[in-house]
């Protein structure tokens, strides 16, 4: 299975999806013209991973900044995630945020409430 890797722009993410670590990495900014079209890749890619998943997935989430759109977006990709740890595949989730960044760390803790998978909050200190 191909590596999903997308450079980061300053109004898209960088994306690293690579199914041989079973790693998922986004990080940047995210407020792409159309948040639809940006994710879709993205949530295409989890759906044919999650036929061969790793045992463990480890999904690392750096965000500085999301629109709504991106928020509905990022959601789609964490169920997509779920129905991987669902399948008795592990999923860790890491939420990093900035010291100073309250909504980020907020936007985090209300995902987690939503998806049934566990977070690591990571609290980015500098």
């Amino acid at each position: 299975m191909d590596t999903l890797s997308i450079e980061g722009t300053p109004k898209t993410p960088t994306v690293r999806f690579d199914a041989s670590k079973g790693l998922v990495e986004i990080k940047g900014r995210s407020i792409p013209e159309n948040s639809i079209e940006f994710y879709k890749p993205l949530v295409d890619w989890l759906e044919t991973y999650a036929k061969e998943a790793k045992p463990q997935t480890q999904v690392n989430i750096q965000l500085e900044y999301f629109n709504t759109s991106s928020s509905k977006c990022i959601l789609d990709v964490f169920k997509k995630l779920e129905a991987i740890h669902k399948a008795n595949s592990g999923v860790t989730i890491n939420w990093f945020y900035d010291e100073d960044d309250e909504d980020m760390l907020e936007a985090g803790q209300d995902y987690e409430s939503i998806i049934r998978i566990p977070f690591k909050m990571i609290e980015v200190v500098g």
